[in-house]
């Protein structure tokens, strides 16, 4: 999610870098790794969550998910199914979600669906 720094979160000057890259419509943002910049923790990433849900809110069709499973770099791996779960607060409607994790992965990686 770029590791935007908190607490300031979106309003650091990263955060606005990113979204003028996402609005030119060449830049993709993973939704992941909430637990690297967080100052709240887990099991919400309350300041996080604030992040991905300006991002969702902005332009579902540039965000795709992800668990950065396994953790390489974490020695308190977080709790995956936990994480899945917070998408449902960063992209509250069933469309966003579909879009993050079916529809903008098939166009972006040029996955096609087996019917």
């Amino acid at each position: 999610m770029g590791h935007i720094p908190q607490p300031l979160g979106t309003k650091h000057p990263a955060f606005a870098l990113i979204r003028r890259l996402i609005d030119k419509g060449r830049t993709w943002v993973k939704l992941s790794v909430a637990s690297d910049n967080t100052k709240d923790g887990p099991p919400t990433y309350a300041d996080v969550t604030k992040v991905a849900q300006a991002y969702v809110q902005a332009a579902p069709e540039h965000m795709v998910w992800g668990s950065n499973w396994p953790h390489p770099n974490e020695r308190n791996k977080p709790d995956d199914a936990r994480l899945f779960d917070l998408l449902a607060q960063w992209a509250p409607r069933e469309t966003m979600r579909q879009r993050i994790l079916v529809e903008t992965p098939e166009l972006l990686y040029g996955f096609t669906r087996n019917t």
